[in-house]
């Protein structure tokens, strides 16, 4: 894990939140602390994220493992440059991530590149 020494703002993109439940407390604090880590600029790889380029370009999959309530979570985020967009939480269910997922992650992060100006 290299660090950039930034400290972005999380953009979340979908209503809700990392909250306890349907996430154990410890699967929150996880959670917690890999967002913290990417604010600070530092860049995550396995096993706690994998690269998503099939969504957009930077975008990722922080992996969170809930041992505690057996149940595996994914945050979808993309690292922009003033901030970490948050493009969509889903409970992993199966070996493939959802298309249903996906494709809200993609119209999520399009309508966000539309009102904030980027391309």
């Amino acid at each position: 894990m290299e660090s950039q020494g930034e400290n972005k703002d999380v953009v979340w993109l979908i209503r809700g939140s990392v909250k306890t439940p349907p996430f154990s407390a410890s699967a929150r604090i996880e959670a917690g602390i890999l967002l913290r880590m990417l604010q600070n600029g530092e860049i995550l790889a396995m096993p706690v994220s994998r690269p998503m380029p099939s969504i957009s370009p930077h975008c990722h999959e922080l992996r969170i493992d809930d041992s505690e309530a057996g149940k595996q979570w994914r945050i979808i985020y993309r690292i922009d440059s003033d901030a970490i967009v948050i493009a969509e939480v889903f409970q992993k269910t199966t070996q493939k991530t959802p298309k249903r997922a996906i494709e809200n992650s993609q119209k999520r992060l399009r309508l966000y590149d539309r009102s904030s100006g980027e391309t």
